[in-house]
């Protein structure tokens, strides 16, 4: 999984005891998938503020998204990305790697511990899939992002309201039954998903976006009010509420605009750049 990590971007310093931690979901919040040059100079911008900020150690910011690894990393060269945050936690955010200057590559060993220590086989996966299939419901492995050993996707299509209520309350009470966790998203077709669509993604309980920022902000005690989060869809909520600063970018899509009110007022870098800048100044102008 490390071997295709390129090696040809700057690579931050790892702040032993950062101030802030910064999480950011991937697709369509920090990477564009319609990259425009204007948005590239926000990301540079925002890439130069991290970078600043690191050096000091006041900020550490890591991606938290639904993709695997080597999906982020493909991105990045097609964005034109020029640094590597400090930390990927990919495949929904069940594998966290390390990608500063002084761990680059490197798993995070506790959450690894965390995750052999549930019970999440291709047994149990098969289990409820059998069960799924017998109810006669249609879930559609998804193959562009891949499965991990720790996250196994399917595509839902849309029926009628009725239908798709009482079927996915069917998974969701199945999966709990079976001591696992489900994540049931609308899918965003700007991110490469197709429309008329639902992620669905089991995972070992315990673990998501929002796990990811409570065991980061635990590995540094920080309190949740020193962590940011950034989303634009609805499978990035949970993240956003784990936390006092969590934002939608302005580019999110209705349905998380309908659950979720505070709201960047940019979309993509920009806008978690301009949040970033705004909230921590005002934080220094209040305790200085």
């Amino acid at each position: 999984m490390l071997s295709n990590l390129p090696f040809n971007k700057q690579l931050l310093n790892h702040p032993q005891n950062p101030q802030w931690i910064v999480f950011c979901d991937f697709d369509e919040t920090y990477y564009s998938h319609g990259m425009t040059e204007e948005q590239r100079e926000d990301v540079k911008r925002l890439e130069a503020f991290v970078a600043e900020k690191s050096e000091s150690s006041q900020l550490m910011l890591g991606w938290v998204t639904g993709s695997s690894l080597d999906s982020v990393t493909s991105k990045m060269e097609k964005g034109g990305f020029h640094q590597f945050p400090h930390f990927i936690a990919s495949n929904l955010g069940t594998d966290i790697v390390y990608t500063s200057k002084e761990y680059f590559g490197e798993p995070d060993a506790k959450w690894l511990k965390r995750l052999d220590e549930k019970d999440f086989s291709d047994g149990k996966m098969e289990a409820i899939l059998q069960i799924i299939r017998e109810k006669g419901i249609t879930l559609r492995a998804q193959t562009q992002l891949g499965s991990s050993g720790y996250k196994k996707n399917f595509y839902y299509q849309e029926q009628d309201e009725r239908t798709d209520l009482h079927q996915l309350s069917f998974i969701q009470t199945l999966a709990k039954e079976h001591g696992v966790a489900v994540n049931i998203n609308k899918c965003n077709p700007l991110a490469g998903d197709p429309a008329d669509c639902y992620d669905v993604d089991f995972l070992p309980v315990g673990t998501g976006k929002d796990e990811i920022a409570r065991f980061m902000l635990n590995q540094y005690e920080l309190p949740k009010d020193r962590g940011f989060a950034f989303g634009d869809s609805g499978n990035d909520l949970r993240m956003l509420q784990a936390v006092t600063h969590g934002f939608l970018v302005q580019n999110a899509t209705p349905e998380a605009k309908r659950h979720h009110h505070q709201v960047c007022h940019h979309g993509y870098a920009k806008g978690i750049y301009e949040t970033l800048k705004t909230v921590m100044y005002k934080h220094e102008e209040a305790h200085s």
